[in-house]
């Protein structure tokens, strides 16, 4: 069985897991509405995804 030969210190430690991290979305206005949405994603606020209608939307 593999057994580490030394400690693994406090700064090795955390300097492996400077990768972990949270990241934001990618969101941009609707060219249609202007409200903000998903990158690639249909608009919830009017259901266009580019310059068509995509998706009916009760108002």
């Amino acid at each position: 069985m593999a057994v580490p030969a030394r400690k693994t210190s406090k700064t090795r430690k955390r300097l492996r897991r400077t990768h972990y991290k949270i990241t934001a979305p990618g969101i941009s206005a609707c060219p249609n509405c202007g409200e903000l949405r998903k990158s690639h994603h249909v608009c919830s606020n009017c259901g266009y995804y580019g310059d068509k209608e995509v998706v009916k939307v009760a108002k």
